[in-house]
């Protein structure tokens, strides 16, 4: 069945814009990072704002370009994501940023990875249309990572960062939606 798997890759490929679609807007995510070997608990408080990008838009056309991909436009969709973090901890300080994330096949192109400001990519799939799974792996390190919509109005994350075989950090995320983003959808 040679079809099956151009199938699954239009499916894939169909899923994710939803995906991405559905998590357009803004989020407030209490997030907790677990330091395995020394037993560390670190809080973080994020407003996010993730934002749609449809196939051909300047911001997937500039990640296109970033990974050096033959045509700039062969990204289907994607999101932008800004984000404002507050750390617990007193001497950490407030933490700003945004990253790109562009989606071809089952590859999801990102202009900066989770601790790089490379440019990474991470293979994804979904195992059902509200569920996420990435793995994203550079600098000899593991990201795991699944994103988990619940309704309209929530979002769990979890990310397990392994080096050299050994789980070294977990977060754990709960995001609630505090208002669309505006759209041009």
């Amino acid at each position: 069945m040679t079809f099956s798997v151009q199938n699954t890759q239009l499916s894939q490929e169909s899923l994710v814009e939803e995906f991405f679609c559905r998590s357009h807007g803004n989020w407030r995510s209490e997030r907790r990072y677990y330091t395995l070997k020394d037993g560390e608990t670190q809080e973080v408080v994020s407003f996010l704002t993730v934002h749609f990008l449809e196939q051909g838009s300047a911001e997937l056309v500039e990640l296109a370009k970033l990974h050096e991909l033959a045509d700039a436009t062969m990204l289907i969709c994607g999101a932008k994501t800004t984000w404002e973090s507050h750390y617990s901890e007193p001497n950490f300080k407030q933490v700003t940023g945004s990253t790109i994330f562009g989606v071809q096949g089952t590859t999801l192109y990102r202009d900066r990875g989770f601790a790089t400001s490379k440019p990474v990519t991470a293979e994804f799939y979904l195992p059902e249309p509200t569920t996420m799974r990435l793995r994203t792996e550079y600098s000899g390190s593991v990201f795991e990572e699944e994103i988990k919509l619940i309704g309209t109005k929530y979002r769990t994350r979890q990310t397990i960062i392994s080096r050299a075989g050994e789980e070294q950090m977990i977060g754990q995320y709960l995001e609630r939606r505090i208002q669309e983003a505006s759209s041009s959808l």
